[in-house]
């Protein structure tokens, strides 16, 4: 399953870009399908287009999460119909329904976007390019045991014994060393 929407951004020069990207849900990772000024159905349509040429051939998405906004049209979902994948509307007053989407664009507030002061579309796109490069390599998630999306053997577990939970160990200067089972 993957779940899309649109991350809003404004500029120092009063400029509001929208920035379209898909979440996977089981790995957390994270793929940009494009900024605009003007969010059309049009737009929306190729840049679905653009990320399924992205997408490996044997992609195991069978669904994707979306809100009912007017970007997201008929074109949209049967471009993705046509690679088997069938999109899902939310009901409109319910942004919890969409709960990962939501959460990967407070995420990207939180560490980019309240942090830096965006000039340009240019300097927003490099930007993100550098962000998902390290949501997806580097940074570590609890519910994928700390492990950064791109990691191999990384799944969507939720443990339940004790043994099973993964633990830290952390050198003396507080960093990550390595990742052991719980003994």
């Amino acid at each position: 399953m993957i779940a899309t929407d649109f991350a809003c951004v404004d500029t120092a020069l009063l400029a509001r870009f929208h920035v379209l990207f898909v979440i996977e849900v089981a790995t957390r990772r994270v793929h940009l399908a494009g900024i605009t000024t003007n969010p059309t159905g049009a737009w929306t349509t190729q840049a679905a287009r653009n990320l399924l040429m992205r997408l490996p051939e044997d992609h195991r998405f069978r669904f994707l999460v979306r809100d009912g906004a007017g970007q997201f049209t008929d074109a949209f979902d049967a471009v993705l119909a046509g690679a088997g994948i069938t999109a899902i509307r939310t009901p409109p007053p319910s942004p919890q329904a969409n709960a990962f989407a939501e959460r990967w664009v407070r995420t990207l507030r939180h560490e980019l976007l309240d942090r830096t002061i965006i000039w340009n579309e240019h300097q927003l796109w490099a930007l993100l390019v550098e962000y998902v490069d390290h949501y997806n390599r580097h940074r570590p998630h609890q519910t994928l045991g700390q492990r950064a999306p791109n990691d191999p053997g990384t799944t969507l577990s939720t443990p339940s014994t004790p043994i099973e939970r993964v633990h830290r160990r952390t050198t003396c200067s507080g960093l990550i060393n390595e990742y052991q089972p719980a003994a």
